[in-house]
């Protein structure tokens, strides 16, 4: 018997990744099935940008109010698009079956 490697589902394109990352924080994540860090990532965004909110003077600007919001949503975009690269890379669903050329 000739044993098969299991069928893995298809990855989502790490550029969508990187754009539902953009758009919204932690959906990159979930689209990867990281839900869990995803959520986290998302949570530790409002709860950053509600702090510093709290503790900046009225006098700065938007993205100063919110820096420790930005800051966590910031580290998540890089985060999420690696993740979903490196399935991509290592999925045969998504990224080309690597060829092996005989001399």
């Amino acid at each position: 018997m000739d044993p098969k490697p299991p069928l893995r589902a298809p990855q989502p394109n790490p550029y969508l990744v990187l754009a539902a990352a953009i758009v919204l924080p932690g959906m990159g994540h979930v689209l990867v099935g990281k839900a869990q860090r995803g959520l986290g990532f998302a949570f530790f965004t409002l709860v950053g940008a509600w702090l510093t909110t709290k503790f900046a003077s009225p006098d700065i600007d938007v993205i100063g109010r919110h820096a420790a919001g930005v800051f966590v949503w910031a580290l998540s975009i890089p985060d999420a698009y690696r993740i979903a690269r490196l399935r991509a890379m290592t999925s045969y669903g998504s990224a080309p079956r690597p060829t092996i050329s005989i001399p």
